[in-house]
């Protein structure tokens, strides 16, 4: 699978979903991929960045790393979408990103990519289903193959998510990703390198 390009792209708050993010890249580097790790512009004025301390210290850890364009989504044979629950919808930072593709939308330039996605919530029924699925709302505008990770291990019976990766993060907003959630990562980026390698060499 070593000619699938894989776009990561992701919008972090707090350090979460990077977390996850750099994960899905060892993994999809280990199924043979080339990876793209990009973070979308922060939205969010200073004052409310300031406001957390989290927040302002992950904001300053990823400020210079490279930043999503559309290049990124036209480049890839696949892509990761990454958000936090927002009120069980996708987080404006990515969703703004995302309105900003129609260009690349309009010439076809988005579709027969193989797509999926990952959250995280401080709780178990915070909105990760309801995200993911919206998130999905716009892969199927793409013209986009979605390949969600399903029951398609026994490793999906512990975490537990066929719709993708998700983690619960608790009530202090700080709880470690588990083996469960590594091990569902790393099968969805190797599931997902497969599928659009097995697309790229008509197989």
């Amino acid at each position: 699978m070593s000619n699938v390009k894989l776009a990561i792209i992701y919008y972090s708050s707090t350090g979460t979903i990077q977390k996850m993010a750099d994960r899905l890249v060892e993994a999809g580097q280990k199924a043979g991929a080339e990876v793209r790790l990009r973070h979308v512009e922060e939205l969010a004025p200073p004052q409310a960045i300031s406001s957390n301390d989290e927040w302002a210290r992950h904001y300053e850890q990823i400020k210079d790393e490279p930043k999503a364009s559309p290049d990124d989504i036209v480049w890839a044979d696949a892509v990761l979408f990454g958000t936090p629950t927002r009120y069980g919808n996708v987080a404006s930072q990515l969703k703004q990103f995302i309105d900003t593709l129609g260009p690349q939308w309009m010439q076809g330039l988005l579709a027969d990519k193989v797509y999926a996605g990952f959250t995280a919530s401080q709780t178990a029924h915070g909105g990760q289903e309801s995200t993911l699925l919206t998130l999905y709302n716009v892969i199927i505008h793409f013209g986009g193959i979605l390949v969600p990770p399903g029951y398609t291990e026994p490793l999906k019976f512990v975490d537990g998510n066929p719709y993708g990766v998700s983690h619960v993060t608790g009530p202090e907003n700080n709880a470690p990703l588990t083996e469960a959630e590594y091990d569902a990562l790393d099968h969805m980026a190797r599931r997902v390198v497969t599928v659009a390698g097995k697309l790229k060499g008509g197989g």
